[in-house]
């Protein structure tokens, strides 16, 4: 028995001392191939991965999300595992397309391509959510209520290739709300547009890194470097005037659209409302509302067949229409909106005193040009209050004439006009202005009014904050604050007076002169809101080419008349209507919007209410808005025939005289 036992100890001994020197083999002759085999197959576990950054939020005043990121899983198949064995195959393919909804055919195929078949990294799909992810961990694991047989757990064990790699996706809680004001994010976390693009640096973090390896004891360790988030910023805006905003936008617009030019209400309509003590835009919107989240569907502006015709080119073109924010990337001629501006520098230069009075005979001679007043009848002798509620071109021209071509140009760049405010939003236009030497007389007196050089809608609702608010020029605004990602404020962004532009004195009198205009046979009477007192002007800006009978109507407004806290400033050009001339379409814009935010702004009521709510005979009511027969001035009513050089079509600013 003791030799059985010795031979058979010699007999495992030799054994063992072979299994050895067949084990050093290997190792030495192909233990890197075997290395590499092991590291792979963990690798998309302990690799190298990035972790990536969460984007930060964009907030309005009141902490209302207006964008996200949201955690979000990409469904990523490693077909070099899935293929390594038969047996894998059939349960990954069937796991794939029974939980996670693949397609069978594509599954297979990237498993048998020729390109695909050794790769480690197929997207399958993106975007998935926590709730897809976690369905097919509990078909892999099965759950404290429902766990796995041991078949089931012998089958799934066999699923191989499958995992998901974390993302981030953004999206915009209340669609098309302020899509001018935000912008969109293109590729992941870059953007151009809106407060997106500008503040793209801001919002975007770090991405983080996972490494894994494995020690010289052949155990599994890593290093994780933790992504930096981005952080989040607080705007100005508020939601819900926002969507006070463009509820009556797309109201007036479906009101015009059955006119004689097409199915749109008007080429644009824009609306600014403002803080005008310190430069913060409340609400910015237009008629051109798109969804944030699928910012290139063009189902809401096409039919099916006319987008299928559209080239690729002409696409991009519409879209980057529709993306541009008109109130701060587009230029026009204002306007009589212009003429308080105009006066209170008048004023604040001293060639004015306020006991001045002008006789308007319907027309003024400007070296030898007929300018016409739009009143073309004649207003009479009129005091500088009446020139405004009146908004009369003759005065106006007078006065303009009083400054002389080189303290108009001077007041003009006081006001900012043909100069960026250097708003925080990209694409800000500057406008058209002239110089010294390409302005005669005739642009002078033009200018008085508006016509014959061109701004943003932005420039002229943060001058006319300025002339109203005491006479300081605060920079336009939309974002307050700066969080981290814990929400701990990184920056507060404090309003920026740039300049003083009029005296206290002068800003009181233009106030009482705007005052008239909402008031009895003012030119803006349409816009006043019962209960409240509050100042506007009214403007109606003739197209080039003159006579065409294509205008620009706006209204800008504020409340309370005599300590403002809400200025407002309505465009409309070119309305789908037979006589686009009537001033009603922006100032009943403009009362509507008033009439349900002053309310919610807690702006009190300062006036004896009339009792009915509304000034206007119901059976003077025209598309929803009250038609009150006022003469609505005709600010450019063929004003000049010939001499104003913007009239020049087909001529560049250099070839026109005009410096941008």
């Amino acid at each position: 028995m003791k030799k059985k036992l010795a031979g058979l100890f010699v007999i495992v001994v030799l054994a063992l001392v072979g299994l050895a020197i067949r084990i050093t083999v290997i190792n030495a002759s192909e233990g890197e191939q075997y290395s590499k085999q092991v590291l792979t197959r963990s690798q998309q576990q302990y690799g190298s991965t990035t972790i990536p950054f969460r984007r930060g939020d964009i907030l309005d005043a009141n902490g209302t999300v207006l964008a996200t990121s949201e955690k979000v899983y990409n469904l990523i198949l490693d077909c070099k595992v899935a293929n390594d064995k038969e047996t894998y195959r059939e349960p990954t393919v069937r796991a794939l397309v029974d939980i996670l909804g693949q397609d069978e055919i594509t599954v297979t195929g990237l498993l048998d391509g020729e390109e695909t078949k050794s790769s480690q990294y197929q997207v399958l799909a993106r975007g998935l959510t926590i709730k897809e992810k976690k369905a097919f961990e509990e078909y892999l694991e099965g759950t404290e209520e429902d766990p796995l047989t041991a078949t089931e757990a012998g089958e799934r064990a066999l699923i191989k290739g499958i995992w998901f790699e974390e993302t981030y996706e953004r999206t915009y809680p209340l669609n098309s709300v302020a899509c001018d004001v935000l912008g969109f994010t293109y590729d992941k976390n870059e953007a151009a547009w809106g407060l997106e693009g500008y503040y793209n640096s801001v919002l975007n973090g770090v991405d983080g890194r996972k490494f894994g390896y494995f020690n010289d004891n052949s155990e599994v360790e890593q290093m994780i470097i933790q992504p930096v988030d981005g952080n989040t910023i607080v705007t100005t805006i508020d939601a819900n005037i926002q969507q006070i905003v463009e509820k009556y936008i797309a109201q007036l617009n479906e009101e015009l659209s059955n006119g004689p030019y097409g199915n749109e209400g008007a080429q644009n309509i824009g609306v600014i409302v403002m803080d005008p003590n310190n430069g913060e835009v409340l609400a910015m919107g237009s008629n051109n509302p798109y969804d944030l989240n699928n910012p290139r569907d063009l189902s809401a502006f096409y039919t099916e067949e006319e987008i299928a015709a559209l080239s690729e080119e002409k696409k991009l073109e519409i879209l980057n229409g529709i993306w541009k924010n008109y109130c701060i990337s587009e230029s026009f001629e204002p306007g009589s909106t212009v003429k308080p501006v105009v006066m209170a520098a008048a004023l604040e230069d001293g060639v004015l005193d306020g006991s001045e009075e002008y006789n308007c005979q319907g027309v003024l001679n400007v070296s030898g040009t007929p300018i016409k007043c739009n009143n073309t009848e004649g207003h009479g002798v009129l005091t500088l209050s009446d020139v405004i509620k009146h908004s009369c071109n003759v005065g106006m021209m007078e006065i303009a004439d009083k400054m002389g071509v080189e303290e108009f140009i001077k007041y003009q760049d006081v006001f900012n006009f043909g100069l960026k405010t250097g708003i925080d939003l990209s694409g800000e236009a500057s406008g058209i202005l002239h110089t010294e030497d390409t302005m005669s007389t005739v642009e002078l007196a033009t200018g008085s009014f508006g016509q014959g050089f061109t701004c943003t809608m932005i420039q002229e609702a943060a001058a006319v904050c300025s002339v109203i608010n005491g006479g300081y020029y605060y920079q336009p605004h939309l974002v307050s604050k700066i969080l981290d990602s814990d929400g701990s404020v990184v920056k507060n962004i404090e309003p920026t007076l740039m300049k003083q532009t009029v005296s206290s004195e002068v800003s009181a009198l233009i106030r009482s002169y705007m005052e008239t205009v909402v008031q009895e046979n003012g030119t803006g009477v349409n816009a006043k809101v019962d209960g409240y007192s509050m100042g506007g002007k009214t403007g109606t800006a003739q197209k080039i080419p003159r006579g065409n009978g294509k205008y620009l109507l706006s209204f800008v407004g504020y409340v309370p008349a005599d300590n403002p806290e809400v200025l407002i400033y309505v465009v409309v050009d070119e309305p789908n209507a037979e006589n686009q001339e009537q001033g009603k379409y922006p100032q009943g814009l403009a009362k509507n919007i008033l009439t349900d935010i002053l309310p919610y702004m807690n702006v009190f009521m300062d006036e004896e209410q009339s009792g009915t709510g509304d000034t206007s005979d119901p059976a003077d009511t025209v598309n929803g808005l009250a038609d009150v027969n006022v003469p609505e001035p005709v600010d450019t009513e063929d004003p000049v025939e010939g001499g104003n050089r913007l009239e020049s079509e087909g001529l560049t600013n250099e070839e026109a005289g005009i410096e941008e």
